[in-house]
């Protein structure tokens, strides 16, 4: 199974669904805690679903629960907080909600994980593919950068 994963940020419009389009993504899995987001207005929920129905023929669904909590993303981002220590908690977080056993297959396959950030590489969704690849060992993760 292959499960893909892209930010929005330093994304214009036209590359980002593009860049979901051309590699394949049936659907678009967001798991960022606050989807109505004021960083991109294309990724804000109620346009980012309209354009990604519209423009790709792509389903949409917000999955929170892929997403660290506020206290965590306090801790990292405001309070400077290293990266070792948000993504151990996060880790703990995702084994916690047992989300290899509670996200359907069927939500995974051929989904793309969405967040912020630019790179998966300081980023949950990264650590939530990671996460799903050990625990399930049946996923290919594809990082639409």
């Amino acid at each position: 199974m292959r499960l893909f994963t892209i930010g929005f940020t330093k994304k214009s419009a036209e590359g980002f669904f593009t860049k979901l389009s051309e590699g394949g993504a049936r659907r678009v899995v967001d798991v960022r805690l606050n989807n109505v987001s004021q960083l991109a207005g294309f990724a804000k929920r109620q346009d980012l679903e309209y354009f990604l129905r519209e423009l790709c023929g792509i389903d949409y669904v917000h999955l929170p629960e892929l997403a660290p909590t506020k206290e965590m993303l306090d801790g990292y981002k405001k309070h400077k907080g290293g990266w070792e220590k948000y993504e151990s908690e996060f880790l703990a977080l995702m084994h916690m909600r047992r989300i290899e056993q509670t996200v359907p297959e069927d939500v995974l396959a051929d989904g793309c994980l969405l967040c912020s950030e630019d790179k998966p590489h300081h980023c949950h969704r990264r650590l939530v593919a990671e996460y799903l690849q050990e625990t399930r060992g049946d996923i290919e993760i594809v990082h639409l950068v």
